[in-house]
């Protein structure tokens, strides 16, 4: 608008100097420069000059464009008042969307869908789900193996080392390694060598403390729960994703009693029902109480799960031997060398207790115990299958 009110300007200037234009169009060798001159012209107003015809000459001609120009006068005006005034401005806007609904609107034929912010791909969404088993030998090397049907021990070591730890999980998710002075430390499962080898020192990848030694390995997706606990009969849960570091220097997760040691980590169970801590020690006492009664920490000592006095525990007398987590549902297994005895949770009135208790002395012949197994009912076998495949 501004514009062309400028050019319709120079027109009029035109228009009232008609003669002495058309004598400075006819003799001039550059009229342009000397229009500017003349009448105090712009480029634009004279290059607009220059560029009518002889027919727009007539006096007519001249009405139109003061026509032109009042009517933009009034439309810079309503323009500026409008720019000046948010209020107005608003309303303007208001209208014209309220008109173009109202001449363009119809019903809408594709849905409107509200979908999550868009986010760059992670490492972890382009890698595959597949069944891993990840092993680790007593001197340190680790390895991946394709499925859960493999048979660790029977694995190919080199001279002088033998099977530590095993862990199965996916692929695209985190190996968590534990050490003895209870820093944790996270590698992905698929970044880890194959199994078809002998694997590589796990010190390449990560800078554990001088002297330390691994005491446990877990996977699983970052909510799941395990719990951690030393021999000194002390121990709490927390889910994977509180073990997590990227810093090769891992971190400190678990606090270690003097004199005491971790024991491997034993994951929780994904269950409906309520959950149990079966803790046996040396001495053949078993304890077994609420899972609900020892708390979720990110790091630290934790709670005393089975009574043990604190002199036994450091001189390394009395401690915890195993630790298992179950459901009312499933049935213990307690080994003790070449015996086994099955128990399910109607036989374990005898040992159960509050937390922290002497817990008490398992039958003859299977206090000296080196495992407890957990058989899981059929029904939780199939939803941690189902759980598994997802």
């Amino acid at each position: 608008v501004l514009a062309r009110l400028h050019i319709l300007e120079g027109l009029l200037v035109a228009y009232l100097n008609i003669d002495e234009v058309i004598e400075i169009i006819r003799y001039e060798d550059k009229p342009k420069d000397e229009l500017m001159r003349r009448f105090g012209l712009s480029a634009d107003q004279a290059e607009a000059i220059l560029e009518l015809k002889l027919r727009h000459l007539a006096k007519l001609e001249e009405m139109k464009i003061r026509g032109e120009q009042d009517e933009l006068s009034a439309e810079r005006d309503e323009l500026q008042a409008i720019l000046g005034s948010e209020d107005r401005l608003r309303e303007l806007i208001k209208n014209e969307l309220e008109q173009d609904a109202e001449t363009f609107g119809d019903d809408r034929r594709s849905p409107i869908v509200e979908r999550q912010e868009a986010r760059a791909f992670s490492e972890t969404d382009l890698v595959s789900n597949d069944p891993v088993t990840i092993v680790l030998s007593e001197k340190g090397w680790v390895r991946a193996a394709k499925g859960h049907d493999i048979d660790p021990v029977g694995l190919n070591y080199k001279a002088g080392d033998r099977f530590a730890l095993a862990a199965r999980g996916r692929n695209n998710q985190q190996a968590i390694f534990l050490d003895s002075t209870g820093r944790a430390y996270a590698l992905m499962a698929h970044s880890l060598p194959s199994a078809r080898g002998q694997g590589e020192p796990l010190t390449g990848r990560i800078n554990p403390p001088s002297g330390a030694t691994f005491s446990g390995l877990v996977t699983g997706k970052p909510e799941h729960k395990v719990l951690l606990a030393t021999d000194a009969g002390y121990g709490f849960v927390t889910a994977l994703d509180s073990l997590i570091s990227k810093n090769r220097a891992g971190k400190a997760v678990v606090t270690v009693p003097k004199g005491a040691r971790i024991l491997p980590p034993v994951m929780v169970p994904e269950t409906r029902s309520t959950l149990y801590i079966a803790a046996v020690s040396n001495e053949g006492r078993m304890l077994v109480f609420p899972l609900s009664e020892l708390p979720e920490l990110g790091k630290g000592k934790g709670n005393k799960m089975l009574s043990i006095p604190a002199a036994r525990a450091q001189n390394r007398e009395e401690l915890v031997v195993a630790l298992a987590v179950f459901g009312e549902e499933d049935q213990l297994e307690i080994r003790a060398g070449k015996r086994k005895l099955g128990l399910r949770f109607g036989d374990l009135e005898h040992y159960l207790g509050e937390r922290g208790r002497r817990g008490h002395k398992l039958p003859r012949g299977l206090q000296r115990v080196d495992a407890i197994d957990v058989i899981p009912s059929a029904a939780r076998a199939q939803e941690e299958e189902n759980a598994d495949s997802e």
